[in-house]
């Protein structure tokens, strides 16, 4: 069991996580167009029996794809650093891992909400989403000054 968050920390967090979100969604879209176009380049070679490429181009593609890796993982490791597990990246689905009752349950946040409204059991995943009630608020439990 990582970091535990109260409602409060997680929203206090959730500037920074949200920021970071973002980050890593713009790099990965940057990473994956530079892998396609060094495809479409490695396709070409191939149908046309090895035809020659423009290594400038074919350079710049590869350092475009290793320069949004890098921040790609340096977004991840932001978010991970924070406590955040990255459920979705697809959908900016993010947990932050609280107690309710003394079970782990995740206080779940997907990018374009305003705010942390919704919890769900380790078990359950996004479909199983209830919204944080006054018993939740009650008996839900993270880590003192964490």
């Amino acid at each position: 069991m990582g970091r535990l968050f109260t409602l409060e920390q997680a929203t206090g967090a959730l500037p920074a996580v949200e920021k970071a979100l973002r980050d890593l969604i713009k790099y990965k879209g940057e990473h994956d167009h530079a892998d396609a176009a060094l495809q479409a380049v490695s396709r070409k070679v191939m149908l046309s029996g090895g035809m020659q490429i423009r290594g400038d181009e074919v350079i710049g593609f590869r350092r475009q794809k290793q320069q949004a890796a890098e921040s790609v993982k340096a977004a991840f490791e932001i978010i991970q650093e924070a406590g955040c597990l990255v459920k979705d990246l697809n959908t900016g689905l993010i947990d932050f891992p609280t107690l309710y009752r003394d079970r782990e349950v995740y206080l779940c946040w997907r990018l374009g909400e305003s705010a942390i409204e919704y919890w769900h059991g380790t078990d359950e995943g996004f479909a199983g989403r209830k919204r944080i009630d006054e018993d939740f608020r009650a008996n839900h439990r993270g880590e003192p000054g964490a």
